[in-house]
């Protein structure tokens, strides 16, 4: 079991990098208060994972078939990285780091990956965050004339969006533990360590300790650096990203929580105009998402041929 060491602060760090995508718009809005904010998140992810994380835990080893060795090179590189980008506050894309040491293993390996598994995985990298953008800007353009001529005083308003904003933040977390617990375990249930239940129950766990312990660095980004959101265009930028999430959970492919988030507050805040996103916040998030797979894989590539090198 010795190998479940780096899976557990694979998730761990993603917990905390994804603590801000399912309550950080929350918390920055001022609907929960942060420690309550994470507590609760920590419990929805836990139950995310152990009731609905089953459909994508065997996506990953479709993609290429590795020993416990290479589990472990995995879910070590994901870990680091992931942490890496916590301790720079940017919301980082763990299914493309994931990827990128799953293919520098393969490639230590000598093994050629499922090309099929891999473009339908990296389709997901683009309709994802673009999908998000795109219902996030639809909902701010139909829903909000309609919210705003409801025949309500502004208190009641305000008091039924920080209500629906803190159960779409349920939601959100249900969503991310169902989807992203196969990067934290995904590996370990095709390398034969873990059944699907106990890959849900552990990764979950993860998580769940991950949010609850270290998430607030990269709220600060997500809440006010990338744009400043209200508590409506906040509730809706977070419906969007749930339900991105939750429709790649269907069909059983591990996609960036980060990325449906991005994407929804990025397009609640063009619906204010272009100048009410900050694209400098903007830039070096997508940069993140092009430098942090390539490192992983470079760095999964050369321990995994350490490793082997060492007679392991």
């Amino acid at each position: 079991m010795w190998a479940l060491i780096p899976a557990l602060f694979m998730g761990w760090a993603l917990g905390g990098n994804n603590a801000a995508n399912v309550c950080g718009l929350a918390v920055t809005t001022g609907a929960l208060r942060y420690r309550f904010a994470v507590l609760l998140a920590a419990a929805f992810v836990l139950l995310g994972a152990a009731l609905a994380g089953a459909s994508g835990l065997h996506t990953y080893s479709a993609l290429a078939a590795l020993d416990l060795r290479g589990a472990f090179a995995v879910a070590l590189v994901g870990g680091l990285t992931i942490a890496w980008l916590n301790r720079l506050g940017l919301p980082g894309s763990t299914s493309q780091v994931v990827v990128g040491a799953i293919l520098g293993v393969a490639l230590a390996e000598g093994q050629a990956p499922d090309l099929g598994i891999l473009a339908r995985i990296a389709a997901s990298w683009v309709t994802s965050p673009l999908g998000g953008l795109a219902l996030a800007y639809v909902l701010h353009r139909t829903l909000t004339p309609l919210w705003s001529r409801l025949p309500l005083n502004l208190e009641i308003l305000d008091r039924i969006t920080r209500l629906a904003l803190i159960l779409l933040s349920l939601w959100s977390a249900f969503a991310l533990g169902a989807n992203n617990v196969a990067n934290v375990t995904g590996v370990f249930v095709g390398a034969g360590l873990l059944r699907p239940g106990a890959a849900g129950l552990v990764g979950g766990l993860a998580m769940a300790v991950g949010i609850a312990t270290y998430g607030r660095r990269v709220m600060e980004t997500l809440g006010h650096k990338l744009t400043h959101l209200g508590t409506w265009p906040a509730l809706l930028a977070l419906a969007a990203h749930a339900a991105v999430l939750q429709a790649f959970t269907a069909v059983g492919v591990p996609v960036s929580s980060s990325f449906a988030v991005v994407g929804g507050v990025v397009g609640v805040g063009l619906a204010h105009g272009v100048a009410a996103v900050n694209f400098k916040t903007v830039v070096a998030i997508g940069a993140s998402w092009v430098v942090a797979p390539a490192l992983a894989g470079l760095l999964a590539f050369g321990l995994r041929l350490s490793l082997r090198l060492m007679g392991y």
